[in-house]
């Protein structure tokens, strides 16, 4: 079984995915471009700061990278976009916790500081956010595609149950008018 089996293709959610994906996409290219516009040299670790944040050459080419490649992935959309969301989220975090073990050494080579440690984290929790949301639940709707797709008897019985509470509800609801003609002619043929 493949994970693509296990997601439906088209639900409402995508519309969140797709819009986070993009939101947080945006940020982190505007983030890459104002320091490629203020020509950081690509190892430096000088301390220059863009939006309150150290920042150098290379970590201005990752944030452009990564932001298209969300942008990218809100204009793909659907489960790519919350599969994609809930990676980079991911990634976020993890660097977030790598970042803060090598803050004063040699190896910190992106020029982090605490600001860039907290938006890693920050940042990191808002991306895995748009990606989970309305797939990852102990209590899913029972309308979610999610919770359909993981409980397929139990949503095949619900669905049988309400088409069934459709049919009764017909079944008392007044005839047309060509009904009730093709009502009265049948009484008058029984008499």
């Amino acid at each position: 079984m493949k994970l693509s089996d296990e997601l439906p293709v088209d639900h409402s959610l995508a519309t969140v995915y797709r819009y986070g994906a993009a939101f947080c996409g945006l940020t982190l290219l505007v983030f890459g471009v104002l320091g490629f516009a203020d020509e950081l040299s690509p190892f430096s670790t000088d301390g220059q700061r863009i939006a309150g944040m150290s920042t150098n050459g290379v970590l201005s080419l990752i944030s452009v990278v990564v932001g298209l490649a969300l942008i990218g992935g809100g204009i793909v959309g659907g489960n790519f976009a919350s599969t994609l969301n809930m990676m980079v989220g991911t990634l976020f975090l993890l660097s977030g916790f790598v970042h803060i073990f090598i803050l004063d050494r040699s190896a910190n080579i992106l020029d982090f500081g605490m600001t860039n440690v907290l938006f890693s984290f920050v940042m990191g929790l808002i991306i895995l956010t748009f990606g989970m949301y309305g797939r990852v639940s102990s209590k899913l709707p029972h309308d979610n595609p999610y919770w359909r797709r993981r409980h397929a008897r139990e949503a095949a019985r619900e669905s049988l149950a309400a088409r069934r509470r459709e049919r009764g509800q017909e079944g008392v609801a007044l005839p047309s008018s060509a009904g009730q003609r093709a009502l009265a002619t049948s009484a008058q043929r029984e008499e």
